[in-house]
């Protein structure tokens, strides 16, 4: 069943013409992000800014060839955009692949879940246990605001009993609870007492706001879990991505098919 000639190729032109508008979004998001995030996320912009760069040149290069009637426009398009097809395809495979492992532990009289290290995929285990990785994000999670605000959050050592704490700030601001150091508030632990357990990570634990847990597997633990959300997040918005690029590279396939019908016709 083929489309017809010039509703292929109008919907090809407006479809990347919508995609031209959503590109220029994407790299004044980019933009905000390099001038008010921290050193940190600024890690993030460059793939923002190189992702929005890649889909305007590929959204002008579909909307030339479809408005021009261009038919080597669009055997570029197509062979760019089923590339990315391909690359989605795999990084979404990938994505599903490295966060299959890993989930929390529910601890007695806790809220929340603790998480450790040797629960989730190797691959995450490799990069949170390479020294430069760990060094960058921890001088990351110093800084932030993830241990710092919680004595803001939690003003007595109930409400901070009763806190549903995220993966982040179970793993990196307080000690594992196995090390049965008792809470004096949401930032300081009497570490005074015999530890329970002989874990590392209860050796490494201390109240000062630079050292804290950054240091321990439970930290790496609680970043795996938060990358672990984040990645999935992507690999879903993948999927969603994955089929609408798929129907725009079949309209485009028939623009294409069209276009060099019409050109031939002028011979």
């Amino acid at each position: 069943m083929g489309m017809g000639m010039g509703t292929s190729t109008f919907l090809i032109r407006w479809i990347n013409f919508l995609t031209m508008l959503l590109a220029v979004a994407i790299v004044c998001f980019g933009v905000w992000m390099s001038t008010h995030h921290d050193g940190c996320r600024k890690s993030l912009t460059l793939p923002v800014l190189g992702l929005g760069g890649f889909i305007l040149l590929i959204s002008l290069i579909g909307y030339l060839g479809a408005y021009k009637d261009i038919s080597i426009l669009l055997w570029i398009y197509l062979a760019v955009l089923g590339l990315t097809l391909v690359g989605l395809l795999v990084f979404t495979v990938l994505a599903f692949i490295v966060t299959n492992n890993g989930s929390g532990h529910t601890v007695a009289g806790l809220r929340y879940k603790e998480y450790q290290l040797q629960d989730y995929s190797s691959w995450f285990i490799k990069h949170l246990n390479n020294t430069q990785n760990w060094k960058h994000l921890k001088s990351c999670l110093v800084h932030s605001k993830d241990c710092n605000d919680l004595p803001k959050k939690y003003k007595s050592l109930k409400q901070f009993k009763m806190a549903k704490l995220t993966p982040i700030e179970a793993g990196c601001c307080r000690p594992p609870s196995e090390c049965g150091y008792p809470a004096k508030n949401a930032s300081f632990y009497d570490l005074s007492f015999r530890p329970i357990s002989s874990a590392i990570d209860c050796k490494l634990y201390k109240n000062t706001r630079a050292v804290k847990c950054y240091n321990c597997d439970s930290c790496k633990a609680g970043v795996a879990q938060y990358m672990k959300s984040e990645w999935r997040v992507v690999a879903i918005f993948n999927v969603i991505l994955f089929v609408v690029l798929s129907i725009i590279y079949l309209v485009g396939c028939c623009a294409r098919r069209n276009a060099a019908k019409r050109s031939s016709s002028k011979v």
